[in-house]
């Protein structure tokens, strides 16, 4: 079985440097050795290495209901696929629930998604899992940051920058900008393809002002067994690799295929307007004391958890 060692020196010849972004790219979805591609638990509180909202079964019953809410009502919502996107090995946030859609459909995350016809596409942290560009502003211009061995591992590279008109001409010297031009060309295939209804991915993200101009570190960070780090180069195929999405560039790429206006709220704000009336009946129903229930809500809703962390972007392409 080839090493990730092996994978970096064919993708990057006799050059011998990638781009950070074909660096995540290897590191995440290689085929032999990428993190998303290894049978491992990845998801969930002991042995793994990040804790999401869809770990948590109520997450996918609150989804269920604002879908259906977005996509018309409950007679409307069974003419639509529920198409989940970037699902974990065992996972699926309607996976033993009941809900009002016509059909379910998974893939897994790295996978190529074939749409038609009415759906509902969902995802949950899968754009900010998507290859990012890194740039860092010197005194005159800004580079593009690579990757190259080192005698220890990996260090960091200085490249010439191409293609990344996005970049802002006044930004101050040393300041951070992660593009995350992934998460905005997986929103371009997504559209692209002819399929009609709701789009719904609850993330991470920011807007592009905020990220060209309030975010002088960048948003880059890794995640191994539930530690977060800034060493994103360390044991490249064993931990994940992430950065902010910007809200902007897939509201945009949407809207170009023909989505009316994207829509982006905090996660607690989504639920309470798209599923407010099951969130009543389990506010009701829940007991006193300590209730599992309502505990999941908690940290669903609450600001200074997931709450605000998370936010959901909506749109719809009618037929």
């Amino acid at each position: 079985m080839g090493t990730f060692a092996d994978s970096f020196r064919t993708a990057a010849g006799p050059h011998g440097v990638l781009t950070f972004e074909r660096f995540m790219d290897l590191a995440l979805y290689d085929p032999v050795c990428g993190y998303y591609r290894r049978e491992r638990g990845r998801v969930g509180r002991a042995g793994a290495d990040f804790y999401t909202a869809s770990s948590i079964p109520l997450f996918g019953e609150l989804m269920a209901e604002a879908g259906a809410e977005l996509a018309g009502g409950l007679s409307k919502a069974a003419e639509y696929t529920f198409v989940e996107l970037g699902v974990e090995p065992g996972g699926g946030v309607l996976r033993g629930i009941s809900h009002p859609f016509k059909s379910l459909r998974e893939f897994g995350a790295g996978t190529t998604p074939e749409l038609a016809g009415p759906c509902v596409v969902f995802s949950n942290e899968l754009f900010d899992a998507q290859p990012f560009r890194r740039f860092r502003k010197g005194p005159n211009e800004w580079c593009e940051l690579g990757v190259k061995p080192s005698p220890i591992g990996w260090e960091w590279a200085d490249l010439t920058v191409s293609n990344a008109d996005f970049l802002p001409s006044d930004a101050p010297e040393g300041y951070s900008l992660d593009a995350p031009t992934g998460a905005r060309q997986l929103a371009e295939s997504i559209a692209a393809q002819p399929w009609t209804g709701l789009f719904i991915a609850a993330d991470y993200g920011k807007s592009w002002e905020e990220l060209a101009f309030g975010t002088a570190m960048g948003t880059a960070r890794a995640y191994r067994q539930h530690r977060q780090t800034n060493d994103l180069l360390a044991d490249p195929g064993e931990q994940d690799l992430t950065c902010h999405v910007c809200w902007d560039w897939i509201g945009d790429a949407l809207k170009r295929h023909g989505f009316g206006p994207a829509n982006v709220e905090a996660q607690e704000a989504f639920f309470v307007k798209h599923a407010g009336a099951l969130l009543a009946r389990l506010t009701a129903a829940t007991s006193s004391g300590v209730d599992p229930r309502k505990r999941d809500i908690m940290q669903l809703l609450h600001p200074s958890l997931m709450g605000r962390k998370f936010q959901v972007m909506t749109a719809f392409r009618p037929p």
